[in-house]
């Protein structure tokens, strides 16, 4: 049995602000022996903290061989640099020339290309700080309603993660090119990623598409080594997080997650070799997505929303059997089966129409979910049901599952 010993259960973590600069140059030798997390911010209420706050961001790393995965056909990493320059507004004036600007003021001086609806949408949305009431909705009222976009957008939006989300599957049996890793391993992994998550309060989101990187990096490597399971895992939280988060955790915080087991080095030079055997594909539809775009769709009460997030992780857990259905597949179950337990509602007519998947089509995965859902309070890993009994998320982990499906 594989265990990944981490310091999730410290005590209470402390505030980054607290920690002097220097202290955090190294978090194996400097770090108090409480655990610093990213600080008590909710599953990213950090998104409304503004960007004006003077955050620049340059990222340095180098990169070494990548041999030692002995992976087949692996490129060589290099050095590389990120920067991320200031932008400035640019707006096509009366004339068809460019004028840069970068303040309201000059704006406001070039008036006519206000005139021109799309553009004066676009100033609204640009430079809502701006008094000028000639570009001003009004001040309570939005400028496009959450259900105008939902009515607009919803159905493009669906069409292109259904078009997208096989491109972005696990190969069936890649642990076959694993001969050290076994399906045993990658549940306790997996695991462990939810834990992690939990602790540093990132999102759903983030959760999903870590499992998704992992997945599709196994599957297109081979020889993985059993020591270097926990490293792999950690790079895709590494990289999920920094996709979808505002505020990732530092990599030092990656480091010390694994009680140094790796060190910046390695972690840096796995990250690179993911994001290349991915060809930097990062962007895949997940069912934490189809979820959320259901539920605009066809509203549900916070429970069954919960509910309905909690089958969905749980399905993270196994590869067999639901690495042989889509993602929106899986999403469309675990509505199902979420409203079937609370309400003992069926597939609605809605979303029949929206996602085109009728109740025989969803059949075979909600029996199998049902199933997961029933063993999940005996299940050997059990970081999702703690997860879900907190009343963040309504205690749906304890709510007990349907005795048997609808005929």
């Amino acid at each position: 049995m594989m265990n990944f010993s981490t310091n999730a259960h410290r005590g209470i973590p402390t505030h980054k602000e607290n920690i002097p600069p220097s202290t955090k140059a190294d978090a194996c030798q400097h770090r108090a022996k409480q655990r610093t997390v990213l600080g008590v911010l909710s599953e990213n209420e950090q998104r409304g903290r503004s960007l004006s706050q003077g955050s620049q961001f340059s990222k340095h790393s180098s990169v070494s061989d990548s041999s030692q995965l002995n992976g087949p056909g692996w490129p060589s990493s290099s050095s590389y640099e990120v920067y991320v320059e200031e932008a400035c507004e640019v707006v096509l004036g009366a004339s068809g020339q460019e004028v840069v600007s970068d303040s309201c003021d000059d704006l406001e001086a070039d008036a006519n290309p206000l005139q021109n609806e799309h553009m004066r949408l676009l100033m609204e949305f640009s430079l809502s700080s701006c008094q000028d009431m000639s570009v001003q909705s009004e001040p309570d009222e939005p400028l496009i309603s959450r259900e105008t976009f939902c009515f607009d957008y919803a159905a493009d939006i669906y069409r292109n993660l259904r078009e997208s989300e096989k491109r972005f599957r696990a190969k069936p049996g890649y642990l076959e090119r694993h001969p050290e890793i076994t399906e045993g391993m990658r549940v306790i992994l997996v695991d462990w990623l939810v834990e992690v998550v939990q602790e540093y309060k990132l999102g759903s989101e983030t959760l999903h598409l870590a499992v998704n990187y992992l997945d599709r990096f196994l599957s297109c490597s081979a020889f993985i080594k059993r020591n270097k399971l926990q490293l792999v895992g950690t790079a895709v939280l590494l990289v999920a997080a920094k996709y979808e988060e505002i505020f990732p955790p530092e990599l030092n915080e990656f480091v010390y997650i694994t009680d140094c087991t790796y060190n910046r080095k390695q972690l840096l030079r796995m990250e690179s070799i993911l994001l290349k055997a991915l060809d930097f594909k990062m962007a895949a539809p997940t069912t934490h997505q189809f979820l959320r775009l259901f539920m605009s769709i066809h509203s549900v009460c916070s429970t069954t929303e919960n509910l309905a997030l909690y089958i969905a992780e749980l399905s993270l857990l196994e590869m067999d059997p639901f690495h042989q259905y889509t993602p929106s597949i899986l999403a469309a179950g675990a509505y199902f089966l979420a409203t079937y337990t609370i309400h003992k509602s069926h597939w609605p007519d809605s979303l029949v129409s929206f996602t085109g998947y009728t109740m025989e089509k969803i059949l075979p995965c909600l029996t199998y979910l049902h199933k997961l859902y029933i063993r999940a309070e005996t299940h050997p890993q059990q970081a999702v049901r703690d997860k879900y009994k907190t009343s963040k998320y309504c205690c749906v982990s304890g709510i007990p599952p349907p005795t048997a499906l609808p005929p």
